[in-house]
């Protein structure tokens, strides 16, 4: 029997993982299109972005784990289409055929058409160069523009004035991460970043005239499932591919994980799709299972983490603007729980700089009860 998995990120790179080490013998074959062994992302905007963490510690495996283990890497080889019925996948390199097929094609930075016109020099980050470009542009005295205040944008701002840079964010919400933790908490992260120096300018959209003087533009303008493949071999594809809860497309052989994977998650009661390392790393353990012969739900809720200057913060669930924010702590002082309430339900949690709070917050979101003090 055959797997093959196309997408050699950190999904990719988890599921081959998976499958040997549980004691499947068959045959692996992990595409991917970039040069480099399957890697994390989070490093590229944290710890090797600030340059305190060597980029090893972002790669899954050394490259000879893979060929010690009988996993067969086609590095700098794109999947140009995927034949459902003849349970083929085509390749630049040739062709490759699968008795199941796992996608784990990520996303990619949506463009900045503005700062791309213009001709300022402009960057995204998802890469391993796109981080080496932004590390090499920071430095004390420079211009950088970074437009958009998501997670992507806020921690290269973070790293940008660690490196002794001029930061200046544009954000067209009334405040930062406002559509992902409304404005109590949403506000927190304003004033971080304002009390390290940063310009935070929200509301309000960026003109060509903004981007003028700057010595490097971060767009950090979100992300698009790369659902081509899926789409067009005939998958059920609506933001995202469409999974169901063990992670299975349209097609019975065929299964999605990461972030094109729109997922009917069985906890929730409805689909979601989650753009986060925790996420890519679970669903690929249990997609693995279940491309072996296995038959297991994805049940994990989502997690995701970020540092940010002197702020760590853990998150679990899968909370919305328009929830009611119930904080425990200290606000101000940033060292805080705070819970999202849905119906009287605990949806989501977070901590700020309280990190005997995980198992705690875990189980908020799991058993649905607000904790008492």
């Amino acid at each position: 029997m055959a797997i093959v998995i196309v997408g050699a990120g950190l999904a990719g790179g988890t599921a081959a993982t998976e499958l040997r080490e549980h004691g499947y013998d068959g045959r692996v074959v992990l595409i991917g299109a970039e040069e480099h062994p399957p890697y994390e992302r989070p490093p590229l905007s944290k710890g090797y972005l600030l340059g305190n963490d060597p980029l090893d510690v972002a790669f899954v495996h050394p490259r000879e784990w893979y060929a010690d283990h009988d996993v067969e890497l086609r590095l700098g080889v794109r999947a140009t289409a995927v034949d459902v019925s003849a349970r083929v996948v085509r390749t630049t390199a040739g062709e490759e055929s699968f008795d199941a097929l796992l996608l784990a094609t990520g996303a990619e930075p949506r463009r900045l058409a503005l700062a791309e016109e213009t001709g300022v020099p402009t960057a995204y980050l998802r890469t391993i160069e796109d981080s080496d470009r932004l590390k090499a542009a920071f430095g004390a005295g420079r211009r950088i523009v970074i437009v958009g205040a998501g997670w992507i944008g806020l921690e290269a701002a973070a790293a940008a004035r660690a490196a002794g840079s001029d930061v200046t964010v544009f954000e067209t919400a009334e405040l930062p991460l406002l559509r992902v933790l409304g404005p109590t908490v949403a506000g927190m992260f304003a004033g971080l970043h304002r009390e390290h120096g940063v310009d935070l300018r929200l509301g309000t959209s960026v003109t060509a005239a903004d981007l003028a003087a700057a010595d490097l533009v971060v767009a950090g303008v979100g992300v698009s499932p790369r659902v081509e493949l899926a789409s067009e071999a005939g998958l059920a594809v609506e933001d995202g591919v469409l999974v169901d809860a063990r992670l299975r497309t349209s097609s019975p052989s065929v299964f999605a994980v990461g972030d094109i994977a729109n997922h009917d998650h069985p906890v929730l009661g409805r689909r979601i799709r989650v753009e986060h390392w925790d996420t890519a790393i679970n669903q690929a353990k249990v997609a693995a299972h279940n491309l072996a012969g296995g038959d297991e739900l994805y049940e994990a809720m989502p997690y995701f983490f970020t540092d940010q200057y002197d702020l760590g913060m853990e998150y679990v669930g899968h909370g919305g603007a328009d929830d009611e924010v119930v904080v425990h702590g200290d606000l101000e002082g940033r060292v805080f729980r705070a819970f999202w309430m849905r119906e009287g339900r605990v949806v989501a949690a977070m901590h700020a700089n309280d990190w005997d709070a995980t198992d705690d917050l875990r189980a908020a979101v799991a058993s649905g009860e607000l904790p008492t003090g």
